[in-house]
This record gives C-alpha cells, structure tokens and sequence, in this order.
C-alpha cells in the first residue's frame, strides 16, 4: 500500500495513525522525532511525525465541531489511570533504552523481563503512556504469568 509522498493518506485500503491531543506541539513532535527517531512531515495544524511504519499526528485540544457536537479534545489530566497507550516493538530493547535515555525519555523503570517480553514503560510531553517492548519468549510459545487477581 502506497501513500501520497510521507504524508499517511493511503492509495488503496488503509493506514492507521495515532491522534493525540498535546499541551504544546513543538514539544511534543519534537520528543517523538527524537526519542523515536521519527521524520516531521508536517509542522503543525496537525504536526505528523512518521515513526517506522505509523504516523503520530499532534494537535492542541479544542472544544465541539461539526462533525464531533459533543466531544472536547483534551491531553490527559494527571494521575495514574489510562484508558490506552502506544504500543512500540523494538529489535533490542537495552539499546533503545540507552539511546533514547540519552536523548532526555524518563523510563518508569529499566527494562524488565516479563517471560514473553522485555518491557518498559515511559511518557512523553503531555503525559502519554508508551510501552515498549522486545519480543522473546512469545516467539517460542512462553507467555507471561496472568495478574495475580484475573478471574475474579
């Protein structure tokens, strides 16, 4: 499936982005081109950093529209709890981490061996939850141990 130029805008079937709602657009599209190595193919009014095979598309928060009356954009407030997160894969999770604690990413803690992964955790500008992790054991069938409170 091709697209038109770098911009996410398919020629057949579709491409999946990512929105988020950001407190400040230089910031944030700057943390994903550096952290993870994404290409700015738009600045702004919507910043889109392409990251691998995705697009992040970036924007501030706004009230209703007239094709969303009732919703209001909005970064995420603070606190623990989170709804969804980014989802990155990585080839080797120790030089991820290196590189990109080098370039300023706050991890939740280093990677951890989780049985079917390696995985850690890390937000950006606004409070976004990222996991990223190395595939390992769930190449082989191994998997990881359900939370202790599953089934109840």
């Amino acid at each position: 499936m091709a697209t038109h130029g770098d911009l996410p805008a398919p020629t057949e079937g579709l491409i999946l982005t990512h929105f988020l709602t950001v407190r400040d657009v230089a910031v944030s599209r700057r943390f994903y081109a550096d952290v993870f190595g994404g290409k700015v193919v738009l600045e702004e009014n919507p910043a889109i950093v392409q990251v691998a095979n995705s697009w992040i598309i970036m924007n501030p928060g706004g009230g209703p529209t007239p094709d969303k009356p009732d919703i209001s954009l909005a970064p995420p407030g603070s606190g623990d709890a989170v709804s969804s997160f980014l989802n990155v894969r990585v080839v080797d999770i120790a030089a991820f981490y290196a590189q990109a604690t080098t370039k300023g990413a706050k991890f939740l803690t280093e990677p951890l061996d989780r049985k079917a992964e390696i995985r850690c955790y890390l937000r950006d500008p606004d409070g976004y939850l990222v996991e990223v992790g190395q595939a390992t054991g769930m190449l082989e069938g191994v998997f990881a141990d359900p939370p202790a409170d599953a089934g109840q």
